[in-house]
């Protein structure tokens, strides 16, 4: 079987995948990261400045790497859905999946008939993939599109088992931050209840066929994540890898 997505070959296989999350709609940046190694591009339409006509050129950007081009989508909604992956994204990323329902509504999206309803128009697709025909996309794309869920909610804890039962769900990926927001506990990633909810999804995905994903801002920390089980590695976005390298070259300098 010919693997077309470069990352999900990788979390097929067993292996981590890291990527990073952009925010700015710069071909630049995106080459860049691209060619840098990263196995995948978290391009966010939920937040940032990046809009539907910046998509396609993001996606573009990629080629020519082994980094996979993933766009996020504000909801699982059709028409939200299909100009991302018509332009070429190898996967979409939905945030605050709190029920089955979501979830179910999210396999719907990113699937053509008969596992979804996603309508017929992949006219710049099959180039990003490297195919020659839209037929071609087609016969693969059900295969090989990736179906990622964002677990950031207190809610999504307590239903996560009916989440996970769902059918065309591939990753799972927890956000400790707007988890800790929805418990009330705003910027304490750390605190022991949001550790906890941590856990408790944790267990569940890793006892599930779906991928366990999360933050990691660090090697150390990627590491420690990788050991844990977590294959899907989300290693920061675009404005603090420019800040951090900023205040970088910045401190010490006598001025």
């Amino acid at each position: 079987m010919v693997r077309i997505n470069p990352l999900k070959k990788r979390l097929d296989a067993g292996k981590p995948g890291a990527g990073v999350l952009i925010t700015m709609p710069s071909v630049n940046m995106a080459q860049i990261l691209a060619g840098a190694g990263f196995d995948y591009l978290f391009i966010d339409l939920e937040h940032g400045s990046i809009d539907a006509s910046s998509v396609y050129n993001l996606i573009t950007a990629t080629a020519g790497t082994e980094c996979a081009p993933l766009v996020r989508i504000p909801k699982p909604e059709l028409a939200l859905c299909k100009p991302a992956l018509d332009a070429g994204a190898m996967g979409l990323i939905f945030p605050m999946i709190c029920t089955r329902e979501e979830a179910e509504a999210t396999v719907q999206c990113i699937n053509y008939p008969p596992e979804g309803t996603r309508g017929w128009g992949p006219f710049y697709a099959p180039t990003r993939w490297g195919l020659k025909t839209p037929l071609e996309y087609f016969e693969v794309a059900n295969r090989e599109l990736l179906n990622i869920i964002l677990i950031e909610h207190i809610d999504a804890i307590e239903n996560i088992d009916s989440i996970l039962s769902v059918p065309g769900i591939h990753v799972a990926n927890i956000a400790p931050m707007d988890l800790a927001v929805s418990m009330g506990l705003p910027g304490q990633r750390d605190h022991p209840d949001v550790l906890k909810a941590i856990e408790r999804a944790e267990k569940a995905i890793l006892a599930s066929p779906v991928v366990l994903g999360g933050m990691s801002l660090s090697a150390a920390e990627a590491n420690a994540k990788i050991a844990r089980g977590y294959r899907f590695l989300l290693m920061g976005y675009d404005v603090m890898l420019i800040q951090q390298i900023s205040a970088q070259l910045l401190d010490g300098i006598d001025r």
